[in-house]
């Protein structure tokens, strides 16, 4: 019998190739070969990675999440192909504290990326908050492993610092080698005729000034307070100046902020919506065809269906839900698009593919966006607001036609991609996020998130717990935020919820439901209806504390200054005198 020794990879080499007469120089080199096959086939099988997230989009609006009005054929397939999770969790419900998470495997609240600030997200190009450099996101890691890198669509989390072209909060900074996109959101003001998300006029109190106003003209004419004519007209001049800077500043929002990015370039400033979802295709088919020889991580970050909605012309009119659907229906075509390309290419085998949305639809906006059974919506941490989709398919190595029903969170996309890299995670921070590969492969029937919580900006909102020797989902409140009416499940009066003090309504015992017997969140348990309500109570409120103990204070990025539009900061490709306006 042969008898032989481990090479240093690992690899067996007999013993009997030392008797062959064969020269040593080519023995040597067949050493070598053997050697190499070991560690070929590991570089060789790294996974692709195309992670796709939809922009506000209800769980409610897909086939394959119950939708039977809205056409997605393509996904519904993908769905099939793969994994569908059934209670996987956005981090945050609003934009940018949700995409940090995504990115970083941990709660926005660690990164600085949550503040106590209305609005709780950018709302200006020039604002000096972002992502901090110091984060290490999984397109950071895969690019250390060897992956090309890029990120298509919506950012929203920053880009400069202390001058206008520094992009310390670039997607490049994070690890993305491309980019070709929006650094901030697809605002209203983006798109003539929507309306305008940045109105000052409306936060003047008007009835306050109405009042003095009439106060002091009564007392005027009474004689019992003389005010010269000279300070009445200065008054005047003076309102009618701060109104004209007010409205030409609110004039120029569209060119300050609706910009369109190639790397560190602007492509239009302002941009043009319409067909934008069809560059956004077309730049990912280039991308995953020009990186089809090596490993590639692409991000596919949709500016649909935030409002303001836009579809191209060839699909206007096609769903039953006017323009919000017609959205849905080409994000469902882009999907396909992704899937066939690569088929095409014969990658799909070699590629983990995954899909989901950023927070529920946006219900204040009457888009016509669903949340299916869910209450309420973005911008909450009722179900409605922060159940999202989660599909995953990778053939041969994930079952297909699989539904899972356990917690998982978008922030477990940072452990699984780092896992499936090659890489390890950082020890030098807490990861929130789990793997997710035995989960998915059934290795296991559970999922590792015994506790998940959740912010409204940076303050703790509710906490969710899935005892390890129960089929339970416990969920508790400590605040709700203040609907229109009873009845209601929209902030109707503020177009967005909020955090604030001002807008809640505080809860000692918490609001509890358990979301297996009641996932629309309809009745709050009670001691009467729950007898184990308190010890429920107890353990949340003890793991809430163990929580706090392990987040550090950090700067927050979405502070009243961070959150500024400073003119120092504006990314402009032209002249001020021209608005900031260029179409290359």
């Amino acid at each position: 019998m042969a008898t032989g020794r481990k090479s240093m990879h690992g690899c067996f080499c007999s013993d009997d190739m030392k008797s062959t007469c064969l020269p040593a120089s080519l023995r040597l080199l067949l050493l070598l070969l053997l050697d190499m096959s070991c560690v070929a086939p590991l570089e060789s099988n790294k996974p692709n990675f195309v992670l796709i997230m939809v922009d506000d989009m209800g769980i409610g609006d897909l086939g394959c999440y119950g939708n039977t009005t809205l056409r997605t054929p393509n996904i519904d397939q993908f769905a099939r192909e793969g994994v569908k999770l059934t209670q996987h969790i956005a981090a945050a419900s609003l934009c940018t504290p949700s995409r940090a998470a995504f990115l970083t495997g941990r709660y926005p609240i660690r990164s600085g990326v949550a503040g106590v600030a209305r609005p709780g997200v950018f709302i200006f190009n020039a604002a000096s908050g972002g992502l901090p450099s110091h984060e290490t996101t999984f397109a950071k890691i895969a690019k250390q492993q060897g992956y090309e890198t890029a990120l298509i669509g919506k950012w929203h989390l920053g880009l400069n610092c202390e001058h206008g072209d520094d992009h310390c909060h670039h997607p490049s900074v994070h690890g993305f080698n491309y980019f070709f996109g929006i650094p901030l959101t697809n605002l209203r003001e983006c798109q003539p005729g929507h309306g305008a998300v940045i109105n000052f006029f409306k936060y003047l109190p008007y009835k306050t000034l109405a009042i003095v106003l009439v106060t002091v003209a009564v007392l005027h004419y009474c004689s019992i307070l003389t005010i010269p004519r000279w300070l009445v007209w200065s008054l005047l001049c003076l309102s009618l100046v701060f109104t004209a800077l007010l409205g030409g500043f609110m004039m120029m929002v569209p060119y300050m902020n609706c910009v369109l990015m190639r790397d560190h370039g602007i492509v239009e400033q302002q941009f043009t919506a319409e067909n934008l979802t069809q560059a956004m295709t077309r730049e990912a088919v280039d991308f995953i065809e020009s990186n089809s020889a090596k490993p590639f991580l692409l991000f596919l970050s949709f500016l649909q269906v935030h409002t303001a909605v836009f579809a191209s012309p060839a699909f206007r009119g096609t769903s039953q839900h006017g323009i919000y659907g017609d959205a849905v229906h080409e994000v469902d075509w882009s999907v396909g698009q992704m899937v066939n390309t690569l088929e095409r290419l014969k990658l799909r085998e070699n590629t983990l593919v995954y899909l989901t949305s950023d927070q529920g639809a946006h219900l204040e906006e009457a888009q016509h966006g669903s949340n299916g059974i869910y209450k309420a919506g973005k911008a909450t941490n009722w179900e409605g607001g922060i159940r999202v989709p989660g599909i995953l398919s990778w053939p041969g190595q994930i079952p297909a036609g699989v539904q899972i029903d356990e917690p998982t969170s978008n922030m477990d996309l940072f452990p699984t991609v780092v896992h499936l890299s090659g890489a390890s995670l950082p020890e030098d921070r807490e990861i929130d996020g789990h793997d997710l590969m035995d989960l998915l492969q059934r290795r296991v029937e559970r999922s590792n998130h015994e506790f998940l919580f959740h912010y409204c900006g940076a303050y703790l909102n509710a906490v969710r717990w899935h005892p390890r020797n129960s089929s339970s989902v416990w969920k508790a409140f400590y605040f709700t935020q203040n609907f229109d009416s009873e009845n209601a499940t929209t902030c109707v009066h503020t177009q967005i919820c909020f955090c604030t003090p001002q807008f809640v309504t505080y809860h000692n015992p918490p609001l509890l439901f358990d979301l297996r017997k009641d996932p629309s969140e309809t009745t709050p348990l009670t001691p009467d209806t729950e007898p184990a309500f308190e010890s429920i109570v107890s353990v949340m409120a003890e793991a809430v504390e163990r929580h706090r103990r392990s987040v550090k204070p950090v700067e927050s990025q979405l502070s009243v200054w961070n959150l500024s539009w400073k003119p120092w900061l504006q990314p402009c490709c032209s002249t001020l005198g021209q608005l900031c306006q260029c179409q290359h």
